[in-house]
């Protein structure tokens, strides 16, 4: 796989709950983790005392994170409107040459920013909400 830019891995917000997908705008630097929480069923009679994971079992997880600057575009106030109204839309997370992460996310943090001689910023969290799917490119 060769070097991928940065600019690349978009968060896409579904605008409208039809499926059409927009880039959040003004975005600088992009984040998403995926967990799997552990269940522990070591016992007595583990082999030589060591821990056992029960197998497909456990909370999976994953959250996004992204920071920029305010483009006073429609995806700055779809993104106020989920955070405000506690809706959990369709999002995509597109990672070069890797795949797409689609499924619902709730925004759990929007933060804003500004310095006297500086641009206004923000910096957005979120959660998913249900299941997701990957779509390799």
């Amino acid at each position: 796989m060769a070097v991928q830019s940065g600019k690349d891995l978009l968060i896409k917000v579904d605008m409208i709950g039809d499926g059409s997908f927009e880039t959040v705008a003004g975005l600088r630097a992009t984040r998403i983790s995926f967990n799997a929480e552990t269940v522990d069923v070591t016992s007595l009679e583990s082999t030589g005392g060591w821990r056992e994971l029960l197998a497909g079992a456990g909370v999976k997880s994953a959250s996004i994170s992204g920071s920029g600057v305010f483009r006073d575009a429609n995806t700055d106030e779809r993104a106020r409107q989920i955070f405000f109204d506690a809706q959990m839309p369709e999002f995509q997370v597109i990672v070069p040459d890797f795949g797409v992460v689609e499924g619902p996310f709730q925004i759990t943090a929007i933060e804003y920013a500004g310095s006297h001689n500086g641009e206004a910023t923000y910096e957005m969290s979120l959660a998913s909400a249900g299941a997701l799917t990957f779509t390799a490119l």
